[in-house]
This record gives C-alpha cells, sequence and structure tokens, in this order.
C-alpha cells in the first residue's frame, strides 16, 4: 500500500474555494482572446494567419507549462498563478504581434503549469467519482469562459482593452496566494483508503492514446473558442456586441453539460457518453457552415456546448483510472495545449488563403471525427473506469 505520507503529498494543495476561483481565471485566460480577437485584427490590421500566431504563442506556452509541471502540485498552482499575471499584465500593455506574443506565451505557461496541476490534484483526492469530480472542477472553467464574453461586451466598449484585462492579470496573484494560505488535505485522508498502490509507469501505447485524444481535443475547443465570434461577425448580421452572444452561449452549455456530466457519470459509463459528444458535436459543425442567420447559429452553438461538455472530465477520468504519475498526467494534460496551438493557427492560415474562414470550420470537422474513431481504439490493458466508486482494499 502507498504510504500514509506520500498520500498526503499528492493531494496537498489549495483549498476548495480556492481551486475553483483558480479554475474560473484559467477559464477566462484560456478564452481570452476569442471575444478580442476581431478588435485585434482590426486595430493592429491583422490578418487571421497573423491572429492565429497570438492563438499559437499562448497555446505554446500551456503545452510547455504543462509537461514541465512539478511533482508539488500546491507549488505548480501558485507558480502558474504569477506567470499568469505576468504575462497577461504585459500582453495587455502590448501594442503590435511581437510584444503581444511574447506575453501571451509567458500566460500560456503559467495556465499550462496551473490547469494540469489542478487537474491532478483534484484527480488524486477524489479516486472515488473521479469522472464527477472533474467535471465538477471543470464546471468552473467553463463559468469562467462564459463570463470572458460577458465581460468582454460590458466593459471593452467603454474601457478599451488595457485596464480591463489588467485587472484580470492582477488577480491571479490574490488566488495564487490566498490557495497558499489556505492549504487542505482532508480530501486525501478520505480517499486513501481507494488508493491501493503507488503510481506506476504507464504502459506506451495507453499513453500515446491519451495523448491524441487531448492533442485533437484541444485543438477542436480551441478553434470553436477562439474564432466564433469572428465567424460570428463575418457571416451573419451580428455586430460585435452581439458577436459574443455565440461565443456566450458555447460556453454556458458548456458550464452546463459539465454540471450535467458529473450526475449522468454516475450512471452511464465515460466512453458511451463521450462516444455520443463527439458524433453529435461534428453533425453540428457540419450545420454551423450552412447558416447565416445568428438566432441559427446561437441554437447550434447551444447544442456544440452540450455535445463537447462531457469530453475533458471523462477523458482525463479514465487517464486517472490508470494510476499515472504527476509527470505523466501533467504531459498528456499539455498536449492539448500543442494541439490548441496548432489548429487554430491552422484555420487562420486556410481563411487567409482561400479568402474565407467557412472553408476552414474544416478542421475542427476533421477533429471532431478523428476523436470519434479514436474513442473505439481499445487497448487491453486500458483500465476504463467504472461509474462505480473504486473497490476497498481489505485490510
Amino acid at each position: 500500500m502507498q504510504p500514509q505520507s506520500s498520500l498526503h503529498d499528492s493531494s496537498f494543495g489549495p483549498s476548495k474555494l480556492w481551486l475553483a476561483a483558480g479554475f474560473i481565471l484559467a477559464g477566462i485566460g484560456t478564452v481570452l482572446l476569442g471575444p478580442i480577437l476581431p478588435i485585434l485584427l482590426h486595430q493592429w490590421r491583422l490578418t487571421d494567419a497573423q491572429g492565429g500566431i497570438l492563438i499559437s504563442a499562448k497555446f505554446l506556452g500551456a503545452f510547455l507549462g504543462g509537461i514541465t509541471v512539478l511533482p508539488r502540485l500546491r507549488l505548480a498552482i501558485l507558480i502558474g498563478c504569477a506567470l499568469c499575471c505576468c504575462g497577461f499584465g504585459a500582453f495587455a500593455l502590448s501594442h503590435s504581434l511581437a510584444p503581444a506574443a511574447v506575453a501571451l506565451f509567458f500566460g500560456g505557461l503559467g495556465l499550462g503549469q496551473l490547469i494540469a496541476s489542478t487537474n491532478i490534484l483534484v484527480g488524486r483526492r477524489f479516486r472515488s467519482h473521479t469522472g464527477s469530480a472533474l467535471a465538477s472542477l471543470n464546471t468552473f472553467w467553463s463559468l469562467g469562459a462564459v463570463l470572458t464574453g460577458l465581460l468582454a461586451a460590458a466593459l471593452l466598449p467603454r474601457f478599451g482593452m488595457r485596464n480591463p484585462i489588467l485587472s484580470f492579470a492582477a488577480l491571479f496573484l490574490v488566488v495564487g496566494f490566498g490557495g497558499l494560505l489556505n492549504n487542505t488535505h482532508s480530501d486525501s485522508l478520505a480517499s486513501a483508503t481507494a488508493v491501493s498502490s503507488a503510481p506506476t509507469a504507464l504502459p506506451r501505447f495507453i499513453l500515446l492514446k491519451f495523448a491524441l485524444f487531448l492533442f485533437l481535443y484541444g485543438g477542436l475547443e480551441t478553434c470553436l473558442a477562439n474564432w466564433l465570434t469572428t465567424y460570428t461577425i463575418r457571416f451573419s448580421d451580428a455586430r460585435f456586441l452581439d458577436g459574443q452572444s455565440a461565443l456566450v452561449l458555447l460556453w454556458i452549455a458548456l458550464t452546463i453539460g459539465r454540471a450535467l456530466s458529473a450526475a449522468i457519470l454516475r450512471w452511464l459509463r465515460e466512453s458511451t457518453l463521450q462516444r455520443l459528444g463527439l458524433a453529435c458535436a461534428a453533425a453540428l459543425i457540419v450545420a454551423l457552415c450552412f447558416t447565416g442567420n445568428t438566432a441559427r447559429i446561437s441554437a447550434i452553438c447551444v447544442l456544440l456546448g452540450l455535445s463537447l461538455a462531457p469530453f475533458f472530465p471523462t477523458t482525463f477520468a479514465l487517464l486517472i483510472g490508470n494510476n499515472p504519475s504527476a509527470r505523466e498526467a501533467g504531459a498528456i494534460l499539455a498536449v492539448s495545449g500543442l494541439g490548441a496551438a496548432l489548429f487554430p493557427w491552422m484555420m487562420g492560415v486556410i481563411s487567409t488563403h482561400t479568402g474565407s474562414l467557412r472553408n476552414a470550420m474544416a478542421v475542427p470537422f476533421a477533429l471532431a471525427l478523428g476523436l470519434l474513431f479514436l474513442s473505439f481504439w481499445r487497448i487491453s490493458s486500458e483500465a476504463d473506469v467504472a461509474v462505480a466508486p473504486l473497490t476497498q482494499p481489505t485490510a
């Protein structure tokens, strides 16, 4: 059995309140560029391909932040918050492509540390119903994403970008030090009896499967989150404020969907819910390309959010069920940042060279199909997490 002190080290960190607050900020930081991208493209006179560079810079940083997550998870969370504060603060003061890309890289580096370490921490604290616990955690991330569009619509026309983003950057320091001063390991005591062995090195094919899952999904979600506002403005009768509605509805649906997933996953297998959502998402992306009406785009975005909501918590729950080390779990999570850096940039390049962002929607459609096919790849040694509590070892 794993030593008690090791169990405490693996799940010791900020209390639930500060973890939730950090994930709200992480949600805002992750999708920040989506609502403001049309303004940046106009004010800085950028092409879609150059706008894609900004997205790629942030998520390349997130990838590197995830693969370098520290074994001491509470320290990783603090470092992630500090990097986010510096990166997004510098971005608020930028006025051109190059310095903004560098600043977003460091902001992404912090996001990678913060998101990976928090997910691992929660996965270790709640060994029983891991998928449900992670779905609940990521509901706060989705809440932050919802607030991004709402805050952009409310604040940017009145205050511009600089002061709101500077204030947002400062909040990371508040959360970082607040979590440092309010640590807990009470949940680890409850989960200690549910853990029967120390983390061991995962087989290569299990690592590959989960890495591909998050690589493709990171690209899919980021393509939609960062280009949806621009797409709505270009292909409907919406203006800037109305263009935010599609993105806000997407994240509201994701938030509600993840909250519902936490309950559904107590009765339905992770893999089943995952496949249903991916099949619906692929069909809805096709429908999005054939409508130019703001109301219909908004309705499709609601359904897209509900379809995509279960994917991340179910996938990470399946990963945690294989008992990875912190470095392995962090590296797999980080790969989603690599996909998020690559595929939205590809959308920008395709849009620039074909003259239409609608053509670039082929990228998220292909990603949804790829994820659906990949979900049927079974590995004989893979531990498919059951929806019932994990069996406790006998004395």
